[in-house]
């Protein structure tokens, strides 16, 4: 039987994982499947033992089940016990492992981006105390960056993410982010703040030196308005896209047997089909 793999997500109709493993699948001539699976949380349990089953060999999980999925599973990656939640999960024998690709997909995207940015950045400021953030704080504490902080409008919910880190990782108030601007070699947004739908990220670039990194893990639209803002000061822009194609790629490595690549032609595919909607 071909591989059947999936993405669960509750919604999960705006996902854009299909087209991307679509894609794999018919560039690399493969037989298998990918398909959306909308499980509410009250299902998750079951969906879980259908798949311990044998009716898929795997897939991705989205929100809001990546936490909840953890405790599910066997055997989980240093970096989704780390991040406390999985994304990717696969299927060996009756045992079920899951990872955080999140933390690789992030690397991989700025790796290719901005060639050696881990040589040039001592000091990463990173807005936001959510599972991205953590994923992110994680990511940049394994690269060996020297300082991460984090602002979150809850204070106590950074000082926890902090606190659950370690150094080098360290809070700091919001109300500080603006001036936290002119030290920070690498700028991330993990807050939901500027995607489609949501009100604009409140950040005051004016002391955004030229060169810094800017990275937006939103994706919708491509250019967010703290891009466009930090481009027009000098800044190097980072978008979202990129993550989510890069994070995609060990799942479908474990599930289909072929490592894919992230090519020009799958992005361009990407941008397309998110400027149609």
């Amino acid at each position: 039987m071909p591989p059947r793999c999936f993405i669960i997500g509750h919604p999960v109709a705006h996902s854009r994982s299909p087209l991307i493993h679509g894609t794999w699948l018919a560039d690399h001539g493969l037989e298998g499947s990918y398909e959306r699976v909308d499980v509410a949380p009250a299902d998750l349990p079951g969906f879980v033992e259908r798949l311990r089953a044998g009716a898929f060999a795997g897939g991705n999980v989205t929100v809001p089940h990546k936490e909840a999925m953890l405790p599910l599973l066997d055997e989980v990656s240093e970096a989704a016990r780390a991040v406390g939640a999985v994304n990717t999960i696969w299927r060996e024998g009756a045992r079920l492992h899951g990872d955080n690709t999140d933390v690789s997909g992030f690397l991989a995207h700025l790796d290719a981006s901005v060639p050696g940015w881990d040589k040039r950045v001592a000091t990463a400021l990173v807005l936001g105390a959510g599972g991205a953030a953590r994923g992110v704080a994680f990511a940049l504490k394994a690269r060996g960056v020297g300082r991460i902080i984090l602002v979150n409008r809850s204070r106590i919910r950074a000082d926890d993410l902090a606190a659950a880190l370690g150094r080098p990782v360290e809070a700091a108030d919001w109300q500080e982010r603006a001036g936290l601007v002119a030290s920070a070699d690498l700028i991330v947004n993990t807050t939901a703040l500027g995607m489609h739908g949501q009100p604009p990220l409140d950040l005051d670039l004016a002391g955004l030196r030229p060169g810094t990194i800017v990275d937006d893990i939103v994706y919708v639209p491509l250019k967010t308005p703290l891009l466009l803002a930090a481009e027009a000061r000098g800044g190097i822009a980072v978008d979202g896209l990129g993550m989510l194609l890069h994070q995609a790629v060990p799942g479908f490595a474990r599930w289909f047997g072929v490592t894919p690549s992230v090519t020009p032609a799958l992005r361009a595919r990407l941008e397309a089909d998110i400027l149609g909607h």
